[in-house]
C-alpha cells in the first residue's frame, strides 16, 4: 500500500472516523522526500549542521531541497528568547525572527528563507486553538492525536508544495525524551507511514562521551537513548556521533550492533576547523549516497552539477585553511560569555577572513567590564572592534568608552545595530558637546535624546514581533566609504530589528559636527514616519578622519555568506590587515598567496 492508497482513505475526523490529516491543495503524498534529523544524550550538538550539510550536499546534487526547524518551546518565534537561553536571535527577510539554526541552512544553501521554515510549539498549538474557536473539527474533541499531531504534518505539507522540494529537511529541536517534542517525533512517525516507504529518512544525531579520567570513548548514554528512540516508534536509518575526536570503530560497531544500522551508516561527526567541512566529510563517508539510495533518487542526481559545485565549495575550504595573515578582533557585547549569542557575527568574520586570506582570531571583551580607566590597556592587543547588537542598559557605558577610544586612536570599527546607536550618542557627546546626550532606551529624561523610539513604535504596548524586522532596503549616498564598498548599488537590502533611531531632531547638528550619515531608508509609510522622514540607517567618518569607521542599524552578519561575504565585513578585515601593516593575501576568488607582515608583540590570538 503506498502513500497515496493510505492517504485516500484519511479524512477529516468525525464520529465515523478517527482520522484527522488535513491536506495541502496541491500535495501528492509520496511525492515528496523526507529526511528527519532528531537528537539524543543532549542538545546543542549540532543538528542543524548535520541537517543543512546533507541539504547541502543534495542541493549540490541538483536536487531541490527545503529546510525547516519544529522548535518544541511555547514561545511563538524566538524574538523574546535572551541570547543566553538559546544563542542568537536570526531574522529571515519576511521578518520571522526565529533559531540561529535558520542561519546556518541560509549560509549552506545560500537560500532566503522564510517563516514557513520555522516553527514553534507556541504556533502550533496558537493554529490548533484557532481553528477549534471556528468550528474546524466537527465538534470533535480536540486532542494531541490526531490534530496536534495533524497540524504538525500539515506544516510540512504546505512547505512542500511552496517551496516545490524534493527532499525537506526536518531538524526536530531539543532531545529524544523531551516532554515537549513528544508529540512532534509522533508526527513525524505517523508521516512516514502516510507517505509509505522509502519516503522518509531518519537520522539520530548523539553524543559519545570520553571522561578524561578513562581515556576511552564510551557509547552507553548513545545507547540508551537510541533505545528509547525506538521505543518512540523511529528506527533511525542513520547514526551522526558527535565527539571531541575520531569515533573509534569499536564504538561504532557498539552502536551499529545495538540499533541495527549498518556500520557505514555511523557516521562520526567530530570536531572540526569549520563547519563548512561537514559537507565533503558526509561525502567522503558515503553518508549522501546512502540516503540517495534509502529515499531511491538516483535519477535525481545530476553528477556534473555536483562536481562543479563542489570544486567551488572545496575552493573556499582550501582558502580557508590556508588563510594565514592574522588579524584580532574585538567582540564588545554583553553576552560574550555565551559565544552562540553572536554566532552570525563569527560566521560573517571567517567568510571575510577566507576572502583576504586571513586568519581572523577573536578577542571577546564584556562591555561591563570597560571603563574609562582601562580601555586603552583591554584594546591594546585588537586591529578592529565590533560592537554588535543588543538591547537594555547594562554594559552601555563601556560601549561608549570603546568607541570613543577606537575614534580617537584611528582603530577600524564597524557598529552593528546597538553598536549604531551607541556611535551616535559617543560622538554627540564627544564631538558635538551634548555631554547628557543618550537614547531614551537607556535614559528617558535624557536633555539631548538622539537616539529615540522609532514613531511607528510608540503606540505598541506587547514585546513580540513588534520591532522594525526584516529585509529593508538601505539607500546609499553617493561618494561616501559605504558606496566604495557596495560598487555601482545605489540600493542595498539588508535586515533589521530595531525599536529606535537616530532622532531626526539631531540629524543636522550631529552632521554639522562631521558625521556622515551614508546610507537612510527610502521613504517610510506616513503612519511610520510622519513628513516622509527616512531613518538613518548607516553613518562613517570621512577616511581623512579616520581610516575605517562605519555602523549600521541593520545586521549584515545575517546576509554574509562563505562564497559571497559581506561587504563591510570585508573591508574591517581589510583595515585590520592595513593596521598590523600587511595587504590582504587574496581576494573573494583569488587563490591564497600567504603574504603577511610578522605579528607584533601582542601576538596572533591563537
Amino acid at each position: 500500500m503506498d502513500g497515496e492508497d493510505i492517504l485516500s482513505s484519511l479524512g477529516d475526523a468525525s464520529d465515523e472516523t478517527e482520522f484527522y490529516t488535513p491536506m495541502p491543495a496541491g500535495y501528492r503524498p509520496g511525492q515528496t522526500k523526507y529526511v528527519f534529523v532528531l537528537g539524543t544524550v543532549m542538545s546543542g550538538l549540532g543538528k542543524g549542521i548535520f541537517s543543512s550539510s546533507l541539504a547541502k550536499v543534495f542541493q549540490d546534487k541538483g536536487i531541490t531541497v527545503a529546510p525547516i526547524k519544529l522548535e518544541g518551546y511555547f514561545n511563538r518565534d524566538s524574538g523574546t528568547l535572551n541570547p543566553y537561553r538559546h544563542g542568537e536571535v536570526f531574522v529571515l527577510d519576511d521578518g520571522m525572527e526565529c533559531d540561529m539554526d535558520l542561519g546556518t541552512y541560509e549560509r549552506m544553501l545560500d537560500q532566503d528563507l522564510t517563516s514557513l521554515n520555522f516553527t514553534t510549539s507556541g504556533r502550533i498549538f496558537s493554529t490548533v486553538l484557532e481553528k477549534e474557536r471556528a468550528g474546524g473539527y466537527l465538534g470533535r474533541d480536540v486532542q494531541m492525536i490526531p490534530h496536534v499531531t495533524g497540524e504538525v504534518k500539515n506544516r510540512l505539507r504546505e512547505l512542500a508544495v511552496a517551496s516545490r522540494a524534493q527532499v525537506i529537511f526536518v531538524e526536530i529541536g531539543g532531545t529524544v525524551g523531551d516532554v515537549e517534542n513528544a508529540y512532534y517525533i509522533e508526527a513525524i512517525r505517523q508521516l512516514s507511514y502516510e507517505e509509505g516507504p522509502h519516503s522518509c529518512c531518519f537520522v539520530a544525531l548523539t553524543y559519545i562521551l570520553e571522561p578524561s579520567t578513562l581515556g576511552e570513548q564510551k557509547s552507553k548514554p548513545a545507547q540508551m537513548n537510541l533505545k528509547q528512540l525506538n521505543a518512540m516508534g523511529i528506527h533511525p536509518h542513520i547514526i551522526a556521533c558527535r565527539a571531541q575526536r575520531p569515533v573509534t570503530r569499536k564504538v561504532r560497531e557498539k552502536l551499529a550492533l545495538y540499533s541495527n544500522v549498518p556500520m557505514e551508516r555511523v557516521f562520526s561527526m567530530h570536531d572540526c576547523d569549520s563547519i563548512y567541512v561537514v559537507p565533503e566529510s558526509l561525502r567522503g563517508a558515503g553518508i549522501d549516497t546512502a540516503v540517495v539510495e534509502l529515499l531511491q533518487l538516483e535519477d535525481c542526481v545530476d553528477r556534473e552539477a555536483e562536481a562543479a559545485a563542489r570544486s567551488v565549495w572545496n575552493g573556499y575550504i582550501s582558502r580557508f585553511r590556508q588563510a594565514a595573515c592574522p588579524v584580532t578582533v574585538g567582540i564588545i557585547g554583553k553576552y560574550t560569555t555565551l559565544r552562540d549569542s553572536y554566532a552570525s557575527v563569527i560566521q560573517a568574520l571567517e567568510h571575510a577572513g577566507t576572502a583576504l586570506g586571513a586568519r581572523v582570531s577573536l578577542e571577546w571583551i564584556d562591555s561591563a567590564e570597560l571603563t574609562d580607566a582601562n580601555v586603552g590597556e583591554r584594546l591594546r592587543c585588537v586591529d578592529a572592534v565590533i560592537v554588535p547588537g543588543g538591547f537594555g542598559t547594562r554594559g552601555v557605558d563601556g560601549k561608549i568608552a570603546a568607541i570613543q577610544h577606537v575614534r580617537m586612536q584611528g582603530v577600524p570599527y564597524l557598529g552593528l545595530c546597538y553598536g549604531f546607536q551607541v556611535a551616535v550618542i559617543e560622538f554627540a557627546r564627544n564631538v558635538c558637546g551634548l555631554a547628557e546626550a543618550n537614547s531614551t532606551e537607556v535614559d528617558v529624561h535624557t536633555p539631548y535624546p538622539v537616539i529615540d523610539i522609532l514613531p511607528g513604535q510608540k503606540s505598541i504596548e506587547g514585546m513580540g514581533a513588534t520591532m522594525r524586522l526584516g529585509g529593508q532596503d538601505l539607500l546609499v549616498e553617493p561618494e561616501t566609504l559605504l558606496s566604495g564598498l557596495l560598487g555601482e548599488r545605489e540600493q542595498y537590502r539588508l535586515r533589521f530589528r530595531h525599536r529606535y533611531e537616530v532622532n531626526p531632531d539631531f540629524v543636522e547638528r550631529l552632521e554639522a559636527g562631521g558625521l556622515v550619515f551614508c546610507g537612510r531608508s527610502p521613504h517610510e509609510p506616513a503612519a511610520n514616519q510622519p513628513h516622509g522622514q527616512r531613518v538613518m540607517q548607516a553613518l562613517e567618518l570621512p577616511t581623512e578622519v579616520h581610516p575605517f569607521f562605519l555602523a549600521t542599524q541593520a545586521h549584515p552578519e545575517l546576509t554574509s555568506r562563505p562564497l559571497s561575504p559581506d561587504p563591510m565585513f570585508v573591508a574591517l578585515v581589510r583595515a585590520a590587515l592595513a593596521r598590523r601593516g600587511q595587504q590582504p593575501a587574496v581576494s573573494a576568488v583569488d587563490s591564497p598567496v600567504t603574504v603577511c607582515a610578522p605579528a607584533d608583540e601582542c601576538g596572533t590570538g591563537f
